[in-house]
């Protein structure tokens, strides 16, 4: 079985820098109260250590 993350995005973007906008994006949020479930890989996780602020993630096993 392989871990996935589900991320929730927390709080809003406004007011967020251009590049932290951008990584919500390309995490596939967007909006309050969305979430995404994505692989437990390095280069994900480093997206989420730029925007620890705006979401919460859960370990999930798929």
């Amino acid at each position: 079985m392989t871990e996935s993350l589900k991320v929730t995005q927390t709080r809003s973007a406004i007011g967020s820098k251009p590049k932290q906008r951008g990584t919500l994006r390309a995490l596939g949020l967007g909006r309050i109260g969305r979430s995404n479930t994505l692989p437990d890989r390095p280069e994900i996780r480093g997206m989420l250590a730029r925007v620890p602020h705006l979401v919460t993630v859960e370990e999930v096993d798929s």
